[in-house]
């Protein structure tokens, strides 16, 4: 099916209103507004949306310098812990060797007592 020359003349003739009625047949200079205005709201969200990043970041860092400030802290409480160790182990080496000694005097009244004792059984 053919169309008539008239028909393709009325075509002609309302398509731009057909176009501008569905937006699609705008003119040039009211698109290129309307884009520069889509552009500058994209801007000022994305600067937005940049300013929150910047904030979340320097949350987030201040967080970390928190957690690296507790971390000291912990290490401090560890290196204390550490000397207390020490003094603890100084202790035991001392309780070592005075056991060490009474032993050694003990050994020593045990075998002085002995020979007292065998002597004794000799003479009588």
């Amino acid at each position: 099916m053919a169309l008539a020359k008239e028909d393709i003349a009325f075509i002609k003739e309302h398509l731009g209103e057909w176009l501008v009625e569905v937006s699609l047949g705008k003119p040039p200079a009211v698109y290129e507004i309307e884009l520069r205005e889509r552009m500058a709201r994209v801007e000022e969200e994305l600067n937005h949306q940049r300013e929150l990043m910047r904030r979340g970041f320097d949350q987030v860092e201040r967080r970390f310098e928190q957690v690296d400030k507790r971390f000291d802290q912990v290490e401090k409480r560890f290196e204390q812990v550490d000397k207390r160790f020490e003094q603890v182990d100084r202790r035991f080496d001392e309780l070592i060797k005075r056991n060490d000694r009474h032993f050694l005097w003990l050994i020593g009244f045990i075998s002085t007592i002995s020979a007292l004792i065998i002597a004794a059984g000799k003479l009588l």
